[in-house]
Formats: structure tokens, sequence, C-alpha cells
């Protein structure tokens, strides 16, 4: 994979090329502007030229104009060839061009060029030339146009070095002020690379732009709930090896006893026991796994909403039938009179904004919960309301000894158990509590006066 280029130096090619575009165009601009200049001004050199020796001939009686070196006229034409110019002084007759009276060494001979400005090519070189007609004779003043580009090259090579010059070191200041401008990020860095994995420490205050403090408190933000997360997991873990440990070792002492019974009729009995004890333990640490593989699908992303809704009242009735299963296996040796469920529902039917797997095992852990913990022969009561338009209630009430608010306050978290000889593993409430809070909804957990205790689970509807 190539390796993007580094942030200092996308910002200065962004910068510098931005810097390079707007003062090409300024230089094409100046440069159009200064040639467009020059050209007027050489032009008026040229017509200024003609009409000097025009003056000058004027002055001078007829008889005078001749090319003789030592005349006004050979002075003149000097004059306007020391400036680079050509030119040409001609008679008119008529409409007729003589020859030159007085001409400037190099002259191309412009007898054919009209009065006025215009380009010619004499010689095989083109010419800018300026013919003035007047008092009966013809000045015709001209320069190479080859000259006239070297002379813009001049200027435009002059302009064009200190602006390459003065861009180059524009260029390296850039470097150096994105560079001392990128420093926060770098104190940044060098702080997250000096962190150790287990520091759970806040990030120390960071002198910082305004443009950086959301990323500051964002990365900060980030590491506090990383390490929360990491904390959480840690603890589950170890609750999870230590719950585990119990079933496992009682698992093991069964076995054991089974097989020092195995082969004696006088240790029947005892050796059905062991198994029958093993069973249990076998099955009480299969039921600990699924909770604990329940929580860690819960830590993936939610669903969307109503992408998988399910049926309130059917759901229900699958978990009612589920509980009253499982509860009938376990008390069935006890107790000849199987445990009741009243179940109340509303008759419209109401879609719950949680997959059905999901609200179906919530709905199993609290009536698992009432189930075990309610009163010998006690009926568990589930019912179905809506208290808003967007939301249904489930409400599990059982009539057992029930706890206190304290009590309700920690009942929802890992592991937690209401006494050490309660059976169960501890994470039903906490499973209820993650698919609420997973799926916007909330658990609340109340003691009832006359007894009991009263789980209400409310998530949002589906419309």
């Amino acid at each position: 994979m190539k390796q993007p280029p580094s942030l200092r130096l996308r910002l200065l090619a962004i910068i510098g090329a931005s810097l390079l575009g707007v003062w090409s165009l300024v230089a094409v601009w100046m440069l159009v502007d200064v040639r467009k200049e020059l050209s007027t001004a050489l032009d008026d050199r040229l017509a200024a030229s003609a009409r000097m020796v025009a003056g000058i001939v004027a002055q001078m009686p007829p008889p005078a104009v001749t090319g003789l070196p030592d005349t006004p006229v050979a002075h003149a034409l000097d004059v306007v060839a020391r400036d680079g110019l050509a030119c040409e002084v001609s008679l008119l007759r008529g409409e007729v061009v003589g020859g030159p009276l007085a001409r400037t060494a190099g002259s191309p001979g412009m007898a054919s060029a009209p009065a006025g400005y215009g380009t010619y090519t004499f010689g095989g070189r083109l010419w800018r030339t300026f013919v003035l007609e007047s008092g009966g004779l013809r000045i015709a003043t001209a320069d190479r146009i080859d000259v006239r580009e070297g002379l813009l090259r001049d200027v435009a090579l002059t302009a064009g070095v200190p602006f390459a010059l003065a861009l180059a070191a524009s260029l390296l200041l850039l470097w150096a002020g994105i560079g001392r401008g990128l420093q926060p990020l770098e104190q940044l860095r060098a702080v997250l690379a000096r962190r150790r994995p287990d520091d759970a420490s806040p990030l120390p205050a960071l002198a910082s732009p305004p443009e950086l403090r959301p990323l500051v408190d964002t990365v900060r933000h980030l590491l506090a709930r990383t390490h929360a997360a990491i904390e959480r997991e840690r603890r589950f873990t170890d609750d999870a090896a230590h719950e585990l440990r119990s079933p496992l070792t009682g698992i093991k002492t069964h076995l054991q006893v089974l097989r020092l019974a195995q082969g004696r009729p006088e240790h029947a009995a005892t050796a059905t026991q062991a198994l029958a004890d093993a069973e249990r333990g076998v099955q009480a640490l299969q039921a600990t796994l699924e909770q604990l593989l329940t929580l860690a699908r819960l830590d993936g992303p939610a669903a969307s909403g109503c992408a998988e809704p399910a049926d309130a009242e059917a759901t229900a009735r699958q978990a009612i039938a589920d509980a009253l299963d499982s509860a009938g296996t376990i008390q069935g040796a006890r107790d000849a009179v199987p445990p009741e469920v009243q179940f109340h529902a509303p008759g419209a039917a109401l879609a719950v904004a949680v997959p059905a797997p999901l609200l179906h095992a919530a709905l199993r852990n609290l009536l698992d919960n009432a189930l075990r913990h309610g009163a010998s022969r006690s009926t568990v009561r589930l019912a179905i309301d809506q208290p808003t338009a967007g939301q249904v209630r489930f409400r599990v009430q059982d009539d057992g000894r029930g706890m206190s608010e304290a009590e309700c306050a920690q009942a929802v978290q890992r592991f937690w158990r209401h006494s050490p000889g309660t059976t169960g593993s501890g994470l039903g409430l906490p499973i209820v509590q993650a698919i609420a809070q997973r799926h916007g909804g909330v658990l609340a957990l109340h003691p009832v006066p006359e007894g009991g205790l009263a789980a209400e689970l409310t998530l949002p509807a589906c419309p």
C-alpha cells in the first residue's frame, strides 16, 4: 500500500500551489500590461524621433537638406541612430517618393512604407515603422521587432528572477512555519507514544490551539472509555472464572463419588444420586455459559430500530412456556403443584423495536428470576401495556420476599446474588439491562409494598 504524504508536506503543497497559481496569474497579467506599455512607449519614441528630424529640417533652407556629414540633418540622424533606430529622409514629388536625401547606417530602405505606424518585413527582418510626411519631406523611422522582443525578455527576466527567489524563500518559510504550527500534534503523538497500555491516568494538560482542542478532548474521552471497557472486561473475566470454577468443582466431586461407588451394590443409591448431581451441575454450567455468550453478543453494535421487530404478545407467550417448562423441571421433585404465570396483554398487536430472540431472552430471564425467587406455590404475573404511544412496557411481578431499594440497584450488576445460597448464575438481570440499554429501553426494579418484586422493562415500539 502506498504511503500517503505527510500532513506537513500536503499543507506545503496546497499552500505553495495556491501561491504559485495566484502569483503566476499576477505575473502574466503584469507581463501583458508591461508588453503593451513598452510597445506604446517604443512607438511613441519612433514618432518623437521622426518629428525631431522634421523640426530640424523645417528650420533649414531647402538647399541645406543634403546627406553630407556636416549638415544638421546628418547630426540629427546620428542622434536617432544612437537610440538604435533606423531613419530615412526623402523628398516628396507629388505622390512619388524620391531617393533618400539622408539615412542612418543599416536602414532597410523604407520607401514602400505608408504614412503612420506599420509592421513590415525589410531585408528578411520584421520592422516596426512610423512615416511622417511634412513640408514636401518624408521622414521614416523604424526599429526591429526582435530587438523589441529581446528588451521585453530582459524586462521579464529582471522581474522574474526576484519573483522566483521570493517564491522559494516563501516555501522555505512555509515549511518552517507549518512545522512549528504542527508542534501541538507532535506533542500529542509523543505523549501517546510514551503512554503505557495499562496507564489509566488522564492525559496531561496540553497547550493546544483552539482548532486542536476538540481532537485532544476526543482522544481523552476515547482513552477513558477504552480503560473503562478494559476494566469492565477484566472484572467480567475474573467473575466468570470464579463462577465457572464452582460448578466444575462440583461436577468433579460428584464424578469421583460415582467412581468410588461404581461396582458396589450397597452404594447404588449413592452412585445414582452422584450421577443426578453431576447432571444438574452440567446443566448449571451450560446455563451459565449460555448467559455469558448472550452477554458477549450484546457487546456488539445494535441492530437498527425496527429492522427486525418482535411481536410483543407472541414472544411473551413463548417466553412463558419456556420458563414454566424449566421451572417445572426444577421444582417437580420438591413440589407437586406446578408454578403459574398469569398473563395479560392488550387486544391490539404491538411491535417492539428489538429482535425477537433478544426480547425472548429478556422476558425469559425476568420470568425465571420471578419463578425462582417467588414464594412457594406462587403466582407470577406478566402484563403488557403502552405507557406512551412510542413505548411498550412489560411488567413481571412475583410475591416473594422482595428486595430493598439498595438491593434493586445492585441486582443489575453481573454475578450479584441476593444471598450466598441463592441458585442461578447472577447474569439474568444484567442481560435484561444490557438488552434494554442497547435498544434505547429502560429496566426498573421496584419492591412491592404487599410483598414481592416488580420488574418493568420498557422498550421502544415500532409504528
